[in-house]
């Protein structure tokens, strides 16, 4: 078997190890076990030992010499510096995408913040609506390697989003400040839109580490 045909499988075991480790089954600080990990994931040492030195590239991991791997700290300091670069990669991607394709998409986003008001209201978390919010938003940018730099970028936050959220209040702010962007969107100014963007970024950076028993953003 040649190193294309383990690719697949890579990013499979990749994708799955990373779950662990932004929900806390890989708890931060915590060494990778990986005789157990190959045996929960049934997959051999070879390719798991592949996808966590791909995730060490990323920043998911981080590799001890003799030692193997480890999952890095929470470092409230790096979140608060990865919220706002977040923020400028996606403002970019917008500025990046055709207006007339970002207003096929108004409808669509404008119903996921009415799931995500209802949802707020019923007292339930936002992360994952607001997730898809953003995914939904810079569907349409046609620069795949900016993309691909944002899909890299934002799982090394994930963690954070689960531990430190600011709670119903900030919550609201969030859907307010993604109303303001889709209203740039709907008047034609992408540089009104991006600039809410940013400031949604960098709002929710602002609330690490207040509220850690809640995850709304």
């Amino acid at each position: 078997m040649n190193h294309s045909d383990t690719a697949p499988l890579r990013r499979d075991i990749s994708e799955q190890v990373t779950a662990r480790i932004l929900d806390g089954r890989l708890p931060a600080e915590g060494r990778v076990n990986e005789v157990h990990l190959a045996a929960e994931l049934g997959v051999s040492r070879t390719p798991l030992r592949e996808a966590l030195v791909e995730l060490t590239d990323r920043g998911l991991l981080v590799a001890q010499p003799r030692r193997g791997f480890r999952v890095p700290p929470l470092d409230i300091d790096e979140a608060r510096k990865l919220y706002p670069l977040v923020g400028e990669l996606e403002a970019l991607a917008l500025r990046w995408t055709a207006p007339q394709d970002l207003l096929g998409l108004v409808d669509r986003l404008e119903e996921q913040l009415e799931e995500m008001q209802a949802v707020l209201e019923q007292g339930e978390g936002l992360a994952a609506l607001d997730d898809r919010w953003h995914d939904l938003l810079l569907s349409a940018c046609a620069n795949a390697p900016l993309i691909r730099i944002i899909a890299q970028t934002k799982p090394l936050l994930k963690r954070y989003d689960v531990l430190y959220f600011g709670g119903p209040d900030r919550a609201r702010r969030s859907i307010d400040e993604h109303r303001r962007i889709l209203a740039a969107i709907r008047e034609g100014d992408l540089a009104e839109g991006a600039r809410w963007l940013v400031q949604n970024w960098v709002n929710g950076a602002a609330y690490l580490g207040q509220d850690a028993h809640r995850s709304t953003r």
